[in-house]
């Protein structure tokens, strides 16, 4: 895309003028995991508030896991482009189970890479990154060689081991004392920077370890849902407990922001990096989880406070996606773009001001592997495919056999029906696009086929689905 029509939602402002944001971005939570997105379980006070002073998109996408949307949210690239196109581990799938050989992924951003940080730091803002970073390895790849002044605890973990410290395998936290919750220490951190840097524009981006597994809880917000009936799968009191302090500590930043006197003048974002488990809740009425190509692994909740701009109370059901966010953030900052800077996504911000669309016609996937590894989480399974959205309707391609998946969003949000063959026209118009897609992107595409596979070996997920929901129970701590 041109650079000039994905900035024509940018704003000149002066730099006096520039407004705060801030940017949760929580780990796993799924599109029907707060109040405001139809949870009748899952307690969000405070979500729930934000989501009645701002814009709600409920037609908002990440890619299936979390390192390839944390790196297209920091580029503004696609995954063909960054080259991570999956979590390493979830890459490990059982050979006999693979049909094609996949094709591996990048785990880390480079130094080369351009992230919104750079840009908004470059445009005179503080910048801090406080939780999983799932980025880097070393110090030359953590937050603060790409953009950022402050990063606490993020580093190359994907979770915590325990969520109550010490903090085995999460870097850059300094906790001496035992059983501290890491959210409220994240927290504590975020609204140390924002007393810190009050007289200045600020961007945090504050990526919760939470809700990912282990479900860790703190006793006396399991305690809240003691006699709460749950709703389809959202019926596990420690999981809750997790959302509901998740919630809490989004509410101590938006306190905190109220009590300098700067929400006026602060844009906030919050959304998650994939779908939920569903081991521990469910994302009905969406179909599938984190991990797949299925709505319920790519569709998140998204939403976006501006005061002054985003209407208070609204909803928008236009497709946006995670390449947006980069020039949304350099739009709202007024931050300038390097010229040999890719972007792949297109601001949203007309979308706040009222507009009904946007000037793409279709938003995309690419998996380069198989999701699923047999050691964690089955339910991940995924072979290799490509995705596109176009208006209502979304294609699935599945690399192994080119098999096609067509689905009207709008009538059939749970992806019940298949309508390729009864409607093989609009299965070829949008196949046709895809396919043009990958061929701009040189997207890569496994072809070769697998020696080691077993036809019928996929049947061994049955046993693993048992077993992990098992292995889930084991990992609940509450303290």
């Amino acid at each position: 895309m041109v650079l000039s029509i994905l900035l024509s939602g940018s704003i000149n402002i002066k730099a006096q003028e520039k407004p705060n944001i801030v940017f949760f971005l929580v780990d796993d939570l799924g599109w029907s995991d707060l109040g405001c997105f139809g949870s009748d379980y899952y307690m969000t006070p405070n979500i729930d508030k934000l989501a009645d002073q701002g814009m709600k998109f409920t037609s908002a996408y990440m890619m299936p896991t979390c390192s390839p949307s944390r790196a297209s949210l920091m580029t503004g690239e696609y995954a063909p482009r960054t080259g991570i196109f999956s979590v390493d581990g979830y890459a490990n799938t059982p050979s006999k189970m693979k049909k094609l050989k996949g094709i591996p992924s990048k785990k880390y951003l480079v130094p080369e890479d351009i992230t919104i940080a750079e840009v908004l730091k470059n445009a005179g803002y503080k910048t801090g990154s406080f939780g999983k970073w799932h980025l880097g390895n070393n110090e030359e790849t953590y937050p603060t060689n790409q953009g950022f002044d402050v990063n606490v605890g993020g580093c190359e973990a994907g979770s915590p081991k325990s969520y109550f410290s010490p903090f085995v395998g999460i870097k850059n936290i300094d906790v001496k004392e035992k059983g501290k919750y890491i959210t409220e220490v994240l927290t504590d951190s975020v609204c140390a920077f924002i007393d810190g840097n009050k007289n200045k524009p600020f961007f945090i981006y504050f990526p919760f370890y939470q809700v990912h597994v282990p479900v860790h809880a703190k006793k006396e917000w399991v305690e809240k849902y003691k006699g709460k009936e749950g709703f389809y799968e959202q019926n596990n009191p420690n999981y809750g407990a997790m959302v509901s302090y998740m919630d809490y500590s989004v509410g101590r930043v938006l306190n905190k922001l109220e009590e300098l006197n700067l929400s006026k003048n602060t844009i906030v974002v919050l959304t998650s990096d994939n779908g939920g488990q569903i081991m521990v809740t469910s994302n009905a009425p969406l179909k599938g989880q984190k991990g797949n190509l299925y709505e319920g692994g790519i569709r998140v909740p998204l939403i976006v406070r501006w005061p002054g701009k985003a209407k208070q109370g609204s909803s928008s059901d236009v497709p946006v996606t995670v390449v947006d966010y980069f020039p949304t953030l350099a739009a709202m900052a007024g931050a300038a773009i390097p010229e040999n800077k890719i972007i792949d996504g297109e601001s949203i911000v007309p979308l706040l001001d009222g507009g009904k669309c946007l000037n793409r016609d279709a938003i995309f996937w690419h998996l380069t592997s198989y999701n699923g590894n047999g050691h964690s989480n089955s339910y991940l399974w995924q072979a290799p495919g490509g995705v596109i959205r176009k208006g209502n309707w979304k294609l699935i391609e599945n690399f192994e056999d080119h098999s096609i998946e067509l689905y009207n969003l709008k009538k059939d949000i749970g992806e019940t029906q298949n309508l390729s063959n009864k409607n093989s026209k609009k299965a070829k118009e949008l196949l046709t696009d895809l396919k043009n897609w990958q061929k701009e992107m040189e997207a890569p595409i496994p072809t070769e086929p697998n020696p080691g596979f077993k036809p019928g070996a996929i049947d061994w997920l049955d046993k693993w689905n048992t077993r992990i929901i098992e292995q889930a129970e084991k990992q609940t701590l509450v303290k």
